[in-house]
């Protein structure tokens, strides 16, 4: 009925299919647990990027807040020249140059 050589093939045949059946479900398992993993990678980079701005948005604040204090401190310095320049002339210039501006003003208008 059967050759040796047969029954020996069909055994072999049926190994090779069960193999394959159970490496393809094996397959299916992995790619859907590297699916679940890059859906959780993606989370926790959405995660990463609101983190990111939440903690940008203070130091911006804080930089724009240090920018305002040195415009202030430069600002500071221009008066302080000045009025030091003003007190280095006398009085009597000073005087003068307070009345010529009033002079101006009134034959301005």
């Amino acid at each position: 009925m059967f050759d040796p050589a047969q029954i020996l093939l069909f055994i072999v045949i049926i190994t090779l299919t069960i193999l394959l059946m159970v490496l393809g479900i094996q397959v299916f398992f992995i790619l859907r647990d590297l699916r679940k993993t890059i859906s959780k990678a993606n989370k926790v980079l959405d995660n990463t990027g609101q983190i990111t701005e939440s903690v940008s948005a203070p130091i911006s604040g804080l930089s724009s807040l240090l920018m305002g204090l040195k415009a202030g401190g430069v600002i500071a310095r221009i008066i302080k020249k000045v009025s030091e320049d003003d007190s280095d002339r006398p009085a009597s210039q000073r005087d003068e140059q307070t009345k010529d501006k009033r002079e101006e003003k009134e034959n301005g208008k």
